[in-house]
Parts: C-alpha cells; sequence; structure tokens
C-alpha cells in the first residue's frame, strides 16, 4: 500500500499495520514520519522497541529472529530496521520477501531506506515490501517547493511572514532542510504568534545553506541569475572542487545542445527529453529553457567551457583571463539568460 506523507497523520488514528517503510532522502522528512509511527506504536500497546541497523557484519538471521523472540513480559514489540545504503544484497533482498510472508500479528516492522534509484525501485524484494506494508515515499523539497514549506511549518506554531520574508529564509537554508526545521522554531522561541517582521526574520536567520553542485542546472534552466550568483559564490566560499562544478555545467550544456540540434531538425521536444531520460523537475524546466536559448548560444557556451577548463589546468585561454570561478559564473550567466 502506497501511502503520501500527508495522509499519514489520518492512518495512524488507526490501529497500526504490521509492515511500515519509509524511503527517502529527505532526512527531516522521513525522521519525523518515524518518530510519528513509534509514538503511535507506544500509545498502542508496543512497549518494547529493537533496532537493527544493515552493516557490513550483518547477519539477516538476526531479523528472522527479532521478529520471533518474545519479550521477557509478554509485551509487543516495534522492530526497526534501517538500511542506510538501500542495497541489501542478495542474500538480504531474499530475507526481506522471506520476513514479510511470516510477519508477526505481535510486532510492528518499520523499515528505513534511502531514496532507492530507479533500477532498485524493480527489484522483486522493493515489489515485496510494496505489497505487504504501509510504503511511504517521501519526495526532497524542491527549492520551488520550498517557500511554501516554510510558510507551512510557521503557520502551525501560528506565526506568518510576508512572501520576501519567507524568500529570504529559503535563500538562506537551501539545500539544508533540517537547518531551515532549527531556524523556524529559533522563530518561536524568539517571537510571539503573529505575523513577523522581515527585520524580525532577518536577525535572527543565519546563512545556513548547503549548495549543491548538482542543483546549479536547476538555476541555469530556470533563468534564475540571483540563485546562480548564489549558488556558485556559496560553492566557491564552501571550497568545493572548481572542476566538479565546471564538469556538472558542461554537462548541462552538453544535453542542452543535444536537444536543441534535435529540435532543428524536426523532432519533437517530448521524444527527446525521454530518450535523454530527462524527468521530474529537471523535465519541467527543460522546455521553456530550449524555447529561450538559441543553438548558437549553447555552441558558443561550450567552446566557453572547454576553455574555463585550460584555465584550471593551468594552460592559457583563448579569450578567458584571470579568475576561473569569475569565468564559470560568466558561463552561467550566458546560459541562464
Amino acid at each position: 500500500m502506497q501511502l503520501k506523507l500527508d495522509a499519514l497523520d489520518a492512518h495512524l488514528a488507526r490501529p497500526l499495520a504490521p509492515l511500515y517503510v519509509i524511503t527517502s532522502d529527505e532526512h527531516l522528512l522521513a525522521l519525523e514520519a518515524a518518530d510519528k509511527i513509534r509514538k503511535t506504536a507506544r500509545a498502542q500497546g508496543l512497549t518494547e522497541r529493537e533496532v537493527l541497523v544493515v552493516e557490513r557484519s550483518f547477519k539477516w538471521g538476526e531479523l528472522l529472529a527479532a521478529n520471533q523472540s518474545q519479550s521477557l513480559f509478554g509485551d509487543r514489540k516495534l522492530i526497526e530496521l534501517r538500511i542506510p545504503t538501500g542495497k541489501p544484497g542478495k542474500d538480504g533482498g531474499q530475507a526481506l520477501q522471506d520476513y514479510v510472508k511470516a510477519l508477526s500479528p505481535d510486532n510492528v516492522t518499520l523499515i528505513s531506506l534511502p531514496k532507492l534509484d530507479w533500477a532498485t525501485q524493480k527489484a522483486a524484494w522493493v515489489g515485496a515490501l510494496q505489497q505487504a506494508g504501509v510504503y511511504i515515499d517521501i519526495p526532497l523539497i524542491e527549492r520551488t517547493q520550498l517557500p511554501a514549506w516554510i510558510g507551512q511549518r510557521l503557520a502551525a506554531q501560528r506565526q506568518s511572514a510576508d512572501r520576501q520574508s519567507i524568500d529570504f529564509i529559503a535563500d538562506r537554508v537551501e539545500g539544508n532542510l533540517l537547518a531551515a526545521h532549527q531556524e523556524i522554531q529559533k522563530l518561536a522561541l524568539l517571537h510571539p504568534e503573529g505575523k513577523l517582521s522581515f527585520e524580525q526574520i532577518q536577525d535572527a536567520v543565519l546563512n545556513v545553506a548547503r549548495y549543491d553542485v548538482f542543483k546549479l542546472n536547476e538555476a541555469m534552466l530556470a533563468g534564475d541569475t540571483a540563485r546562480l550568483v548564489r549558488m556558485i559564490e556559496g560553492l566557491k566560499g564552501e571550497g568545493e572542487a572548481l572542476p566538479l562544478v565546471l564538469w556538472a555545467m558542461a554537462e548541462e550544456i552538453r544535453t542542452l545542445l543535444k536537444l536543441k540540434s534535435g529540435m532543428t531538425q524536426g523532432r519533437p521536444v517530448g521524444a527527446l527529453l525521454k530518450e535523454y531520460r530527462i524527468w521530474g523537475p529537471r523535465e519541467r524546466l527543460m522546455e521553456p529553457a530550449l524555447r529561450r536559448l538559441k543553438l548558437s548560444t549553447l555552441q558558443q557556451a561550450l567552446q566557453e567551457a572547454s576553455q574555463i577548463d585550460k584555465m584550471v589546468k593551468g594552460l592559457r585561454a583563448k579569450d578567458f583571463a584571470g579568475d576561473p570561478w569569475d569565468a564559470l559564473l560568466q558561463l552561467g550567466l550566458k546560459v541562464a539568460g
């Protein structure tokens, strides 16, 4: 049974199912969901808790033993299985399939996984978990969704702010949802219920963003120059490897160039996106960017990326001099338009 995160509270008002699976890379939301299940388990009489972590030395027989063993006092038990890698291996996959066929009515099992890649999602053990239990796949909070999420969290503590203030918070906590949660909680401690002013938020919220080099493409595709500048400066300040940033940017330019070339040959955008396996938020951003960008602009951008690569390697680059980070920023701005 697939269950969306926003339906979890209503679901937990009923007796617990024997199996829950949480899969996500959004650690704060996964932790909160697991905490809700733990709290409900205690309220429903599952007073004992056993935690198993799948590491190199883990024996899958421990999971079967935990399900079969009874508490000294006969209490019902919550069994937590954490698979940090999301890769149980061949033996683990088979053990999980066997396990869900013999779930004990006296126990509740909670399995925690990271976000599974496309190939792993097709594995037999994942299908078995989905069929036997309540499967909660929590997606990442994308940058475009962050202001709404912040507004909801403020409302939950009976506070509010205008869009400028919420955008300010979003800019300062990008890529760090746990920090966003902490900053919002700080506002509840510092200020009473009601509407917060921009000055109150500005004074309280720290710059705790964690910039992801692989999110640069979102800023370029969306034409969000302010975010692009902020991200490149942040990556530079965090000591990110310049070759990695250049590679990520050049790969996106190369993909854009392939797609644009296909469009000039009369091929439909949808078919091209499918061919190059582009989906999700990136897919939604790609088509407007392709309409905005000229083929000649992308060809020139790729040539500039090659020149910046020479700068990074200490070689003389045609038409480029100075700081390669500055050249990289100008390259990103060219694509962002």
